[in-house]
């Protein structure tokens, strides 16, 4: 790119902002997209990185995705920023993640500003491996996915898995929640353990459409959890104050012969009135979002849902949270 895109987006975001009132558009006004930072921006260059999941991912995201296409999918809906999302690569690839993600948030070329990075904390090598990284600016938290066969169930309340997450506490960083619906309790019990760390829900708690339909709406797969048993878990997870909630991804588990935005209604709004309008964040998940739909019509699809709620809480959603959490201004 021969733009500084980082510094026209800023002004773009300047002048957008400007121009809201605290809580009503003029016509001319609502015309104009409400800036996006995108907590949650999954990039794979095949050429460098070979994640073991993508094996077996749906022909949608499995070749590399990378920030031009990025810039692409994102084109005209305002995302002034983004926050790298680790991609679950090998261990022996983490670093090299981190370095390359170092490399582009430092670039002025790229709306990737910051990272969240791949970790072990579960490994008693957790501590060397994150140190390293605690003087970049870069490099805001860590996340291991914890819904696949490989993480065991309670795995994060382990004694060497709480005490990594007391210490990303203790070096300024925060730490992701990517986890089964049913161990959302279990992540409430950690961040008790932890209340110098700042947490992260992902994916709504990893919520599932398909338990809040009919069954003739299902496409004949069972939902991964109860609505009851999610929803408890997500109020559990609220009740701590050092936890946030990442509105984000449920695009990925729609049914396949079609979805609708009231289809991911109740799972945004128990989000939204559960943590609160401060305590909740957009997050993009491309190129991830694609098995369910394009990253603009998840866009479209969230500012239906909020359309009743003030601009200001809007706002909070789709921007000033995220810049105020991750120190990104």
């Amino acid at each position: 790119m021969n733009i500084n895109r980082r510094n026209f987006v800023k002004t773009v975001a300047g002048s957008t902002l400007a121009m809201i009132a605290p809580q009503t558009l003029t016509a001319k006004e609502k015309k104009m997209p409400l800036p996006i930072i995108d907590t949650h921006q999954h990039l794979w260059d095949l050429s460098k990185f070979t994640p073991p999941w993508l094996a077996t991912a749906p022909d949608v995201i499995s070749s590399t995705h990378v920030t031009q296409n990025y810039l692409e999918a994102t084109k005209g809906l305002n995302v002034v920023k983004a926050v790298y999302m680790e991609i679950d690569v090998a261990p022996k690839q983490h670093v090299a993640e981190a370095q390359h993600v170092i490399a582009l948030s430092k670039s002025e070329d790229h709306p990737t500003v910051a990272a969240v990075i791949s970790g072990r904390p579960n490994s008693a090598g957790f501590a060397a491996y994150i140190e390293q990284f605690k003087e970049s600016p870069y490099i805001k938290g860590v996340r291991q996915v914890m819904h696949v066969p490989t993480a065991p169930q309670g795995m994060c309340l382990e004694p060497q898995y709480v005490k990594s997450a007391q210490l990303l506490g203790e070096l300024g960083m925060s730490m992701d929640l990517c986890m089964r619906p049913e161990e959302l309790g279990d992540g409430a019990k950690l961040a008790s353990l932890c209340k110098g760390t700042r947490f992260i829900v992902d994916h709504c708690g990893n919520a599932d459409p398909k338990a809040f339909l009919p069954d003739s709406k299902r496409d004949g797969e069972a939902p991964w959890h109860s609505v009851d048993a999610w929803k408890r878990g997500i109020e559990d997870l609220a009740k701590q104050d050092n936890v946030v909630c990442k509105i984000s991804g449920v695009i990925a588990r729609v049914p396949k012969t079609g979805w609708k935005p009231e289809m991911l209604a109740p799972i945004v709004n128990h989000c939204l009135d559960s943590f609160g309008p401060d305590r909740v964040m957009f997050g993009g998940d491309w190129p991830v979002c694609k098995i369910g739909g394009s990253f603009a019509e998840w866009v479209n699809a969230l500012k239906q849902i909020v359309g009743n709620r003030s601009i200001e809480a809007q706002k909070k959603l789709f921007h000033d949270n995220a810049e105020k959490f991750y120190g990104i201004a």
